[in-house]
């Protein structure tokens, strides 16, 4: 006899090990059939539970209808229910971020808060084996580590999946057979965003070749879990022999890592996992150990500047006078700076819709570049002509009339070419470099805090 998702559900639950009767769970919700089918499942299962709903102010009228739905909901099934509006647009111009990662940043903040004034111990979030299926070609068209095929972890710290073991259509068909009200979100249905490029276009072709895909996948995702875990309590044994400790810095010594060991792969992981270094920057970095007359080179992760130095890579927190000079070639496609990454697209202007974009996506006329640029913080002396002004005018000026707060002043970049500032980054592109009518070949630059 075929479980019902109920007990696929609860037996999914105890297996991981995911929370029991005893605990008190905050469900996010968003009013999409996920969510809400989340919510009934858990109330059925009778488990203590709170729901949180989040407003972004970016849907019009469609995320009013959502609000007041999740709050009927809540209250037809007799559980306390939160809810909260955010100015996600205002905090996009405040802090350069996409839409996505403002939107992430604010939920999650606010969803600790909420754990911490109301007693609950753990976080529930809807995401369900397709989305998992989802992230694992997001990640592998952005370029990733095994890390990154994993999909989606079932736990991390507070929070857990329970729905990750059931495919979009299960869901869906729960739902309707139960008469769970819900709403489709319409940005699930335009080709915007590369999930849904995923979703509504490489996938259902997939399924065509094989119908059994979703399945199949869940089980490769499985088999990736296991091999990355095998690597990491690998790695984690490996540590203590190739790191040494000196100061505050960790001197990696590549010459203890086994000659029948993948060294670049090694590498990647003993860094990764440890001190974020990206895998393209890993990749550099190893390139510089071949050619020992490259001793001295830098790289940068979020926190951590990596020195090449005698066939040793030197790791050091980055210290507040750290310049973090990197280069970017030309038609590279990712730059790493501070807590950003840089997302470089090479354009003919025909492929331009609109000029308006927001601060964290800059239209450089790439004709007008000298190669390589450096990104580095900006320094006092540093000036830049702003987009729609004709003088000049000190960074540090700039950042005062602007009101930056102290902390984001120390972790401002610029990008220049020469010895001219191009983009005082994710907040104005330097007049100089502005699309023109005579601009042929664009650099669209966007970037994300990491």
């Amino acid at each position: 006899m075929t479980e019902s998702l109920v007990e696929r559900f609860n037996r999914y639950i105890r297996e991981n090990e995911l929370f029991t009767l005893n605990d008190k769970i905050l469900l996010t919700v968003s009013g999409g059939v996920d969510s809400m089918v989340m919510m009934t499942l858990m109330v059925e299962a009778g488990y203590s539970v709170g729901v949180a709903h989040c407003n972004f102010q970016l849907r019009g009228e469609e995320a009013e209808e959502d609000e007041v739905l999740v709050a009927e909901r809540a209250k037809a099934l007799g559980i306390p229910s939160y809810n909260r509006r955010f100015d996600t647009r205002g905090e996009m111009e405040r802090t350069g971020e996409s839409v996505q990662i403002a939107a992430r940043r604010l939920r999650y903040a606010w969803f600790e808060e909420l754990s911490r004034e109301h007693g609950y111990n753990v976080i529930a979030i809807a995401h369900q084996a397709d989305d998992s299926i989802e992230t694992f070609f997001i990640n592998l068209f952005r370029g990733t580590g095994l890390k990154g095929l994993t999909g989606i972890n079932v736990t991390r710290g507070r929070i857990v999946r329970p729905l990750l073991f059931a495919p979009r259509k299960e869901i869906m068909e729960f739902a309707l057979a139960n008469k769970v009200p819900f709403r489709e979100d319409s940005s699930n249905l335009t080709t915007k965003y590369l999930r849904n490029k995923i979703r509504l276009g490489l996938v259902p072709r997939i399924r065509e070749i094989n119908p059994k895909f979703t399945e199949l996948m869940r089980t490769n995702l499985r088999r990736l879990i296991d091999a990355q875990t095998f690597i990491d309590r690998t790695i984690e044994r490996m540590r203590e022999d190739i790191f040494e400790k000196s100061g505050n810095d960790i001197i990696l010594h590549p010459d203890r890592i086994a000659e029948d060991m993948p060294l670049n792969f090694v590498i990647y992981e003993l860094l990764n996992s440890s001190f974020g270094f990206k895998g393209d920057v890993v990749e550099a970095m190893c390139r510089s150990l071949r050619h020992g007359s490259q001793s001295g080179k830098r790289f940068y992760s979020r926190d951590y500047v990596a020195v090449i130095d005698r066939g040793r890579i030197i790791i050091s927190p980055i210290a507040d006078e750290d310049t973090c000079e990197v280069s970017v070639e030309k038609y590279a496609t990712r730059a790493y700076c501070g807590n950003s990454v840089l997302y470089l697209e090479w354009v003919d202007i025909d492929h331009i819709d609109s000029l308006q974009v927001p601060d964290n996506v800059a239209l450089i006329d790439a004709d007008r570049l000298e190669f390589p640029l450096v990104l580095r913080r900006w320094a006092d002396g540093d000036a830049f002509i702003p987009l729609g002004m004709t003088g000049r005018k000190k960074v540090s000026d700039y950042l005062i009339d602007t009101k930056v707060a102290i902390p984001e002043k120390r972790r401002q970049f610029v990008m220049t070419s020469g010895d001219k500032i191009v983009w005082l980054i994710g907040r104005r592109v330097d007049d100089r470099y502005k699309i023109t009518p005579h601009t042929e070949n664009v650099l669209k630059i966007t970037r994300e805090i990491i």
